[in-house]
């Protein structure tokens, strides 16, 4: 297994973790930890991609990772807000 094998896999496995962990209300899909899981899981997906390109597994994750920061910073401006 190459070092780009493991970082798809270990990124797959953040994501499927959290979408896990939500379903059984475990984690709150609103919370920065599943936010944060799924931006790390798209990314080293993304990251896997450089050794076997491969445009549609790259550009769902993409959106996944935008997705994931856009909570983030939806997070931290109500956070701004609340000082």
């Amino acid at each position: 297994m190459t070092l780009a094998d493991a970082a798809g896999l270990l990124g797959a496995t953040l994501i499927l973790m959290a979408f896990a962990l939500v379903q059984a209300k475990r984690l709150d899909p609103h919370r920065a930890a599943a936010l944060l899981m799924n931006l790390f899981g798209a990314s080293l997906v993304m990251a896997s991609l450089a050794r076997r390109f491969n445009l549609a597994a790259f550009l769902l994750e993409a959106a996944w990772a935008l997705v994931a920061l856009w909570g983030l910073a939806r997070l931290a401006a109500a956070r701004l807000r609340r000082r």
